[in-house]
């Protein structure tokens, strides 16, 4: 099958890829809303891509939670390949991720995927606004069983990630760099409505994950998303860098923007700020970044 151009798809080369039965590739609607956890089925059944499967947040791409270990903490991977595997996804088949927020949370599945060592993994550019702004189709109901089981395996990883512990004792080094995707507000503590504990880790800075995108929905050209991060990075190098936001979900749609800007390497912090914070004692800055 040839590859999609990884890691973004538009919509007109990814409806000619759905056109030819050779190359069609596993479609997955991860649309969601952190306010109402039944809008994201909801919002599937009323409309999505032909033939796409969906995948629930916090029942699908999300583990137990402990009180301790986030809101939204990775599954097992053996977990989380065995539910690819329910929707029929190969080894070498391809994986396109969508959803209705600008890729908030197909993010989450792109990097998952990288996670258990997927590569064939894209996200819709625009995700299900631009798909309905090039007039292409879409099937109602609730999603179906695909009724045979791929081959889908665990591989070697393809990302990079670092546990609460390590990334503590990284504090105040140069060589991290600390980058909190959630909205300037919260990352200053202000109004925050989500956590019990308002702001940020001690030396985090900021780049808001929607800062990525252009008014659309869709994301920048790679050149502007390569020179905004270069800058925002003042010469750091990217193995240094460790993107987070809440619950690390919106923190892969950064690792995201900075591969397709070609800054690949950084890594995830998945339990992000709601791990940080339910931490007895844990450091805790507020205000703008220095």
């Amino acid at each position: 099958m040839r590859p999609i151009s990884a890691p973004l798809v538009p919509s007109a080369e990814l409806i000619a890829l759905w056109q030819d039965r050779a190359r069609r590739p596993v479609l997955v609607d991860c649309s969601f809303d952190l306010a109402d956890l039944d809008a994201g089925p909801w919002t599937y059944a009323a409309a999505h891509l032909p033939g796409a499967a969906y995948l629930h947040l916090e029942n699908d791409l999300s583990g137990p939670r402990s009180g301790h270990n986030g809101r939204h903490p990775l599954p097992a991977a053996e977990r989380f390949v065995a539910t690819m595997a329910e929707l029929g996804c190969d080894d070498d088949r391809h994986v396109v991720a969508y959803d209705n927020a600008g890729g908030m949370y197909a993010a989450r599945l792109w990097w998952m995927l990288r996670w258990v060592g997927h590569d064939a993994a894209s996200v819709l550019d625009g995700g299900s606004a631009a798909w309905r702004a090039a007039g292409l189709p879409f099937e109602s109901g609730a999603a179906q069983p695909v009724g045979v089981r791929g081959a889908f395996s665990l591989r070697p990883t393809l990302t990079r990630s670092v546990a609460r512990a390590a990334l503590a004792a990284q504090l105040g080094q140069d060589r991290c760099l600390i980058v909190d995707a959630r909205s300037a507000e919260r990352y200053r503590g202000e109004n925050e409505t989500i956590d019990p504990v308002a702001g940020h880790i001690p030396g985090a800075i900021n780049r808001h994950f929607k800062d990525n995108l252009r008014v659309d929905g869709t994301f920048k050209p790679a050149s502007q998303l390569r020179a905004e991060w270069l800058a925002l990075l003042g010469g750091r190098e990217i193995a240094g860098v460790v993107s987070q936001c809440g619950s690390g979900v919106t923190a892969c749609h950064n690792l995201l923007a900075l591969e397709i800007a070609g800054l690949g390497g950084a890594a995830l912090y998945p339990g992000s700020w709601s791990e940080w914070c339910a931490q007895p004692g844990a450091p805790v800055a507020t205000g703008a970044a220095p």
